[in-house]
């Protein structure tokens, strides 16, 4: 079977003209030292050679601005990875940056290196967020780098933070609707982590922040996957990659080494309740897709003690009967994105 495969490069800080309030990316990617061309060609080589062939597979440089990095770094990095796209090899590149990062002229010089992808990290639609975490940019600028990256022919990223400094849920529920509105293919969603030596850290320390609860966030965020499937937008991401340097660093926020898997548990708690209402038995017995009854029953059988406590026994199998995304019960089948 071929294999689907990211290779990430990090660039952590190295062209950023701002330090936003909530960053610290040498410790969110566990990368301290940007990389040079020869490591890029290296790490490369070395990965066609054990993972060959590769199916949709891409070389990735993100963590910084990319954009913004001095052109000839960047020519310089591109030009290095160039030697392994093709068939059999890496089928693109995809970079990540900021949104006042992107203009005409840097996406020619991106197409004539392969680039297929463009993430930006917009982070909040609230200009007052933005301004108030130091972004440097306004939400405008994400509008008009979106519309630009997808008439120029890229795959679109975008990326938004919950929880930042001074946004509301009401704030967290517009940003989402704006970049949906912005006609994504991919979306990453992060949780803010309150890293020490950042701005966001200070701001704990005075006691003003952070204001949302850890489970207005969670419910957000079930949302928002909701919302991403119905508009047909891949969230690609939900939830910062587990590093050591996070867990020693972290202060405050919305953090899980498998966030994305307590997004999900909630969707199917959701879906429990429904069905069990619709049921109307003390004893549920639901059948679900193959690789998700840990999903269904819950972290630490979350979901299955949530039931109990309502008067409701839960019994679960998996099947090849039901598709992923989907539970039955019975005749009456429920899908997990409605």
């Amino acid at each position: 079977m071929a294999k689907h495969k990211t290779l990430a490069f990090f660039i952590p800080h190295r062209g950023c003209p701002h330090q936003c309030s909530f960053c610290d990316q040498r410790t969110i990617s566990g990368t301290q030292n940007a990389p040079e061309p020869m490591e890029i060609a290296q790490t490369c080589r070395e990965m066609l050679e054990r993972s060959a062939p590769l199916e949709s597979a891409e070389i990735a440089f993100f963590g910084g601005s990319f954009t913004a990095v001095e052109t000839e770094y960047q020519i310089a990095l591109l030009e290095a990875a160039q030697p392994f796209l093709g068939a059999g090899k890496f089928q693109g590149i995809r970079i990540s940056t900021r949104p006042d990062a992107i203009d005409w002229e840097v996406l020619e010089r991106l197409k004539q290196y392969h680039v297929t992808a463009i993430e930006l990290g917009a982070q909040s639609m609230s200009d007052a967020v933005l301004t108030a975490n130091a972004r440097g940019h306004t939400a405008q600028a994400v509008r008009d780098a979106s519309a630009a990256i997808r008439s120029a022919g890229f795959s679109l990223g975008l990326q938004q933070m919950v929880g930042l400094y001074g946004s509301t849920l009401a704030d967290e529920y517009d940003t989402l609707e704006e970049l949906l509105r912005c006609r994504p293919d991919t979306m990453r969603i992060y949780p803010t982590v309150v890293l020490e030596g950042t701005k966001l850290a200070e701001c704990c320390q005075d006691g003003v922040y952070p204001v949302l609860t850890q489970e207005e966030v969670l419910e957000f965020c079930a949302d928002a996957l909701c919302r991403c499937a119905q508009e047909g937008v891949r969230v690609i991401r939900l939830g910062l990659h587990d590093t050591p340097s996070i867990r020693e660093r972290m202060i405050a926020g919305y953090y899980h080494p498998a966030y994305r898997e307590l997004v999900e548990s909630r969707l199917y708690r959701r879906v429990l309740e429904q069905a069990a209402e619709d049921d109307g038995k003390p004893e549920l017995f639901v059948e679900t897709a193959l690789g998700t009854l840990s999903k269904l029953l819950g972290q630490h059988g979350c979901n299955r003690k949530w039931l109990a406590e309502r008067g409701v026994t839960l019994k679960a199998v998996e099947t090849t009967d039901v598709l992923s995304g989907k539970l039955r019960v019975g005749k009456r089948s429920y899908d997990l994105f409605s």
